[in-house]
């Protein structure tokens, strides 16, 4: 079993910055394939960003290419989503999951709780 706390969440103004972290603990995660998703009121839940569990594919949806990147630090078994230019549509909750397998694969195995983003016009 993987546990997965996000953290770092917050309110920023439009064109802002902030990165957002998610630690594992139960397991290594070094041989899953990590990711993360948001969903904002009203909406489904949708991919934001994926890393291979080597680090060397990494995945975005069309919407936050160039924009945000996605990164992990298997020795602190966490994982990171630095957002920069910041839009009022990224305001949503940002959910870590984590799966034994491709990254290329949107079905996760294990989910955090998530944490709000908010961006203020």
């Amino acid at each position: 079993q993987v546990q997965l706390v996000e953290s770092g969440g917050g309110l920023v103004q439009t064109g802002g910055s902030l990165r957002i972290s998610c630690a594992a603990s139960g397991h290594s995660i070094s041989t899953y394939a990590m990711g993360w998703f948001r969903q904002a009121p009203g909406k489904e839940r949708e991919f934001v960003a994926g890393v291979s569990w080597r680090g060397g594919i990494r995945l975005y949806a069309d919407s936050v290419k160039g924009r945000f990147t996605i990164s992990r630090d298997n020795a602190k078994n966490t994982v990171y989503l630095q957002m920069n230019s910041l839009k009022p549509e990224d305001t949503a909750v940002y959910y870590c999951a984590a799966r034994a397998g491709s990254v290329r694969t949107l079905e996760y195995d294990y989910w955090g709780q998530g944490t709000q983003v908010t961006i203020s016009s």
